[in-house]
């Protein structure tokens, strides 16, 4: 079939074949394996490890991400069909390109890079949210200590009022029981003289009196 393998390194190769008149209302079939052993291995489509399908359009194409240093087959075939011996060629890929090299370098500096920042940015923003939460608590409390002690500051001159109050009435309650065990007749003299009206009260004579005084004065006449 003229199948050639070019441009061979160490992660791509390129298979060039030549047009197939029965392959023009299909695709072409792109089979390749690494580590081939002929002894060991058959022509088989099942043997293969990777597949690539192609429109009849073109007549090369390029294999990527292959291992460097490895012993690769690859066959070009009609619509999937199992390769014979002339459509295969055994190719080594090279030793990995340094430009490969320092690239995956790069995207591996690239990756732990961006892999710390997204950290920092999460411990940041817990230490922020902590922080604030903090605050937010602390002031809170704050006020609530304030409004304790404003409420305390209001009830505490009606609580001196009232215990002035009750102190008074406690007082005056005592002095009236020292009066009282003190003057036992004076609470009496004083409530008849300000009850005046006992006192004008007329003493009416009674009957009997009235009837013994003619009495006497009969005797005595």
């Amino acid at each position: 079939m003229g199948i050639t393998v070019q441009n061979i390194t160490g992660n791509t190769a390129m298979v060039i074949w030549p047009k197939m008149a029965g392959c023009v209302d299909s695709f072409y079939s792109i089979m390749y394996h690494p580590n081939w052993n002929s002894m060991l291995s058959s022509y088989s489509r099942k043997n293969f490890q990777k597949e690539e399908r192609v429109p009849t359009t073109r007549s090369s194409f390029v294999v990527e991400n292959l291992i460097p240093l490895t012993t690769y087959i690859m066959c070009v075939t009609c619509q999937s069909a199992n390769p014979s011996s002339d459509q295969c060629r055994v190719f080594n890929t090279l030793e990995r390109d340094p430009a490969s090299v320092s690239n995956t370098k790069k995207e591996l500096a690239l990756g732990i890079w961006l892999t710390s920042s997204v950290l920092l940015l999460i411990i940041a923003a817990v230490l922020l949210y902590g922080c604030l939460h903090l605050l937010y608590r602390r002031r809170h409390e704050r006020l609530q200590e304030q409004n304790r002690t404003s409420k305390q500051e209001h009830k505490e001159p009606w609580t001196k009022s009232l215990a002035y109050t009750s102190e008074e009435l406690s007082r005056q309650s005592q002095q009236t029981q020292d009066a009282e065990e003190k003057h036992p007749g004076g609470i009496q003299l004083a409530t008849i003289i300000e009850n005046p009206s006992v006192c004008n009260e007329p003493t009416m004579p009674s009957s009997k009196s009235g009837e013994r005084a003619p009495t006497t004065d009969s005797a005595l006449l």
